[in-house]
């Protein structure tokens, strides 16, 4: 007599943090796009005092920096991963491609990855914690590191069924996500076209390449990855977090305000991370902007009383 298999029952509990392993191909192109810019990050120095920096290198750095940064910092980070703000349609779509020109991953990834760090900040789980070593001299030399570039290399995906699955829903979302290489080309040639148009030359377009190109996407991509470290180590703890999140006010006017890194991790959602007196948060202007322009709805804004109960914590 025989008797048929038993098929085991489903798995309980959450899904798993990782899925699958990135392939080797798209992890040399990460390392591509992290080093190549960062090269040019390191050449701009000598370069500044006599090759091709003018007005309009200038201007253009400017202008594609804060596109770039504010669509990484309001979107990515305070839209689409803590739900700082509901957006009407037109502005979702426009900070999903405007994060995506930072050359920091597509919309669905960097939301995805942001969130498993909040839900594990600190701890084993977090992708880019400088804490995952020891306390050591020696272990936070090498937890700086991977906090602020090392984590980039890791082959393991974050499960975005897990962490990202209203973004896999979002048709909008997902048809910005799998344009990426596109805006990748249009972040990088972008600058260098209308550095060409308005120079007139060729000259005019390698150098609007390398500043607004290259440079841009270095110093932002440095500064993005600064709130992962040096955010995580050193600096003020004035509201109580499960973490070592702090603020490093010398960041903030680069950073857009991200670097008031210590009242985010106590209050994620909130739509103004720098809230005292003198705390300068330029993305929150904008989200203000936005708001009065009727694009944005449902703002979450710090009060009083929640700030006063953070604080007291810490007391």
């Amino acid at each position: 007599m025989t008797t048929e298999a038993v098929p085991a029952p489903p798995r309980s509990g959450p899904a798993p943090i990782t899925e699958g392993r990135r392939p080797r191909k798209e992890a040399f192109l990460v390392g591509v796009f992290v080093a190549v810019p960062t090269l040019a990050l390191f050449a701009a120095v000598p370069l500044a005092w006599g090759w091709g920096l003018g007005w309009v290198e200038v201007a253009l750095f400017a202008i594609f920096y804060a596109i770039s940064g504010l669509g990484v910092t309001v979107g990515f980070h305070r839209y689409f991963t803590h739900g700082a703000f509901k957006a009407n349609r037109p502005l979702r779509i426009a900070l999903a491609i405007a994060g995506s020109l930072s050359l920091q991953g597509g919309v669905l990834e960097w939301v995805g990855t942001h969130r498993r760090h909040h839900a594990y900040a600190d701890k084993e789980g977090d992708p880019h914690s400088p804490w995952l070593y020891g306390t050591s001299a020696t272990a936070l030399a090498k937890g700086f590191w991977h906090s602020h570039l090392g984590w980039n290399f890791g082959r393991d995906l974050t499960n975005m069924k897990r962490f990202a699955p209203d973004l896999l829903a979002d048709r909008d979302v997902m048809r910005v996500q799998k344009a990426f290489p596109l805006i990748v080309v249009a972040s990088l040639l972008g600058p260098a076209l209308l550095g060409g148009l308005v120079t007139l030359s060729w000259w005019g377009a390698l150098t609007a390449f390398f500043w607004a190109g290259l440079v841009r996407v270095a110093l932002l991509h440095h500064v993005t990855w600064s709130i992962n470290s040096i955010c995580h180590i050193w600096g003020e703890r004035p509201f109580a977090s499960r973490d070592r999140s702090a603020n490093v006010w010398w960041l903030a006017v680069l950073s857009f305000g991200e670097s008031w890194h210590n009242l985010h991790h106590a209050d994620p959602t909130c739509a103004r991370h720098g809230v005292k007196k003198g705390q300068i948060d330029i993305s929150a202007v904008v989200i203000r902007g936005f708001e009065k322009a009727g694009w944005a709805t449902n703002v979450r804004w710090p009060t009083t009383r929640r700030l006063e109960r953070l604080a007291t914590k810490t007391s």
